[in-house]
């Protein structure tokens, strides 16, 4: 049993937003990725794909999530379950922004749309 302290989360901070990882592989051992983000209001997330599943839950503030051909309007409480290989970008509210808990299987990868492996982003490495 792994115990992470607030105070030793990992924090990333993109153009996106900053991400603050609770468990990960290399955070606590864990065998899947948990993580906050929190976007500022207005902020569009890159235009990519994961290779596994996430399950993205918005505690606060509101986001537009591009799902392939979908495009779905979410608010606190809301949940979206992304399938793997999908085209994905999430667009924060304009004037709330939002924070959201996320989850993923370890080791998960980004590849943009050009195919381009980017590799396990440092949140959930």
């Amino acid at each position: 049993m792994s115990v992470i302290r607030d105070a030793d989360s990992r924090r990333s901070e993109t153009p996106g937003g900053v991400m603050t990882t609770f468990a990960s592989p290399t955070q606590g051992g864990a065998s899947c990725s948990l993580w906050r983000v929190d976007a500022k209001p207005g902020v569009a997330g890159p235009r990519h794909d994961i290779d596994t599943e996430q399950v993205w839950s918005w505690l606060s503030g509101g986001a537009t999530v591009e799902l392939g051909d979908e495009r779905f309007v979410v608010s606190a409480g809301d949940t979206v379950v992304m399938p793997a290989r999908v085209l994905r970008r999430v667009l924060a509210d304009p004037d709330a922004g939002y924070t959201a808990v996320v989850t993923a299987a370890a080791g998960a990868r980004a590849i943009m749309p050009d195919g381009t492996d980017v590799g396990t982003p440092p949140w959930i490495a």
